[in-house]
């Protein structure tokens, strides 16, 4: 697969990224409420760019990737999610997909990332070989440990990760 799928729920558009969602991107990216629990530094124009680049590049040699999260009605950009490889050096992350969202504030406390995610699970146990699914989360980001319970990650690990506390959630596959 080189491209992501388009994925639909009862609120969502999961499709892939395309250069027209760079300027929302950058928004979502530069974001310091947004990047809080996401290594803490918004992200210049440029890492954005790079950012988008690399999803691409994940569909195309890995066949998963990440996806543009869009409100089915409006047709807004609420924010990504998705599988991913980052080769973060992190042990409990070597040759398991990682799984991640991010979203705008506008998205936040509506159960758009439960709903994202649940679709993309979905999707992952039909068409991902791996025995399980894993997640990183800064253990202060309470909102996204209870997405992750909700989908059924359970804490592995506690770690480090960019001298930062990280905690390793895993996901067998159904």
């Amino acid at each position: 697969m080189t491209q992501a799928p388009t994925l639909e729920t009862i609120r969502l558009i999961l499709r892939p990224h395309r250069v027209e969602d760079y300027a929302n991107c950058r928004t979502l990216w530069a974001d310091a409420d947004v990047v809080r629990h996401i290594g803490g530094m918004p992200q210049d124009s440029q890492a954005v760019w790079f950012r988008i680049l690399r999803y691409a590049g994940m569909w195309s040699l890995l066949g998963h990737g990440m996806w543009v999260i869009e409100e089915r009605d409006s047709g807004a950009f609420l924010g990504e999610a998705g599988l991913l490889s980052a080769e973060r050096g992190i042990a409990e992350l070597e040759g398991v997909p990682e799984a991640g969202w991010v979203l705008g504030p506008q998205a936040w406390g509506r159960g758009i990332a439960t709903e994202a995610m649940q679709a993309i699970l979905d999707w992952a146990d039909a068409h991902v070989a791996a025995p399980s699914l894993r997640c990183i989360i800064d253990p202060d980001n309470a909102a996204s440990i209870h997405v992750a319970e909700k989908l059924g990650f359970h804490a592995l690990v506690d770690t480090d990760y960019g001298g930062k506390p990280t905690r390793v959630f895993d996901r067998p596959k159904h």
